[in-house]
């Protein structure tokens, strides 16, 4: 085999090991590796002792040689999960691969993958920032986004957004409704076009007052 051929070849190699997959995930990934296959992206989980080991069978061994993001998921009651999203680019056919650890709450470290995917440094930052997961062998884990003096990581499940304290999100009334300390009449909310009148169809039949009517369009001088 030539050496222009060796290329080719590598890359067969590596599409035939990511086909095999899921039902080869131990093989690949070592025992405690699980995956599934769904909405055309495979998945596979490993134990955060493995992570650097993942990203790097991912890389050598599945040809996913491109780094798209990482990123993490607070799950209450479980912990941090980190996802590395890569793909294979090299026979014509996008090969999406979600890599993806959990650590604890309290704590929350991993190695760096930067030496893996340089890519990731970006990202490990922002991830830190945001969930305050640590990376361990990072050169640089300073702020990113978040302004000078900032406390707390806001993609956090327990972190209190101060705003929806002093103020009631826009969704928490209906159209119409009177804020607190107001008294004025509160109109009922009109219907969308296809939406049956709940007073006229359903088990509050009969016990609601009717729908407000849409307001005529006055017409133009």
């Amino acid at each position: 085999m030539s050496d222009h051929d060796r290329p080719a070849q590598s890359a067969a190699e590596a599409a035939e090991a990511y086909d095999r997959l899921p039902d080869a995930v131990t093989d690949l990934f070592g025992d405690e590796a699980t995956a599934e296959s769904a909405y055309d992206l495979l998945t596979v989980d490993v134990p955060a002792a493995a992570w650097l080991t993942a990203l790097r069978t991912a890389r050598d061994e599945l040809g996913c040689t491109y780094f798209d993001w990482l990123s993490a998921v607070d799950e209450p009651g479980v912990g941090f999960r980190v996802c590395a999203h890569v793909a294979a680019l090299g026979t014509g056919t996008v090969r999406r691969l979600m890599v993806r650890t959990t650590v604890p709450h309290d704590a929350a470290v991993l190695p760096s993958a930067i030496d893996v995917y340089a890519g990731a440094a970006w990202h490990e930052r922002e991830t830190h920032e945001m969930f305050g997961v640590a990376f361990d062998g990072h050169p640089h884990l300073v702020p990113l986004l978040l302004p000078e003096g900032f406390e707390g990581h806001p993609l956090r499940k327990d972190f209190v957004l101060a705003a929806r304290v002093a103020k009631a999100w826009p969704g928490a009334k209906e159209p119409g409704e009177p804020a607190e300390g107001h008294t004025g009449p509160k109109r009922r909310a009109m219907l969308p076009l296809g939406v049956p009148d709940p007073n006229e169809w359903g088990p509050l039949k009969g016990q609601l007052p009717p729908a407000a009517a849409r307001p005529a369009r006055a017409a133009r001088a």
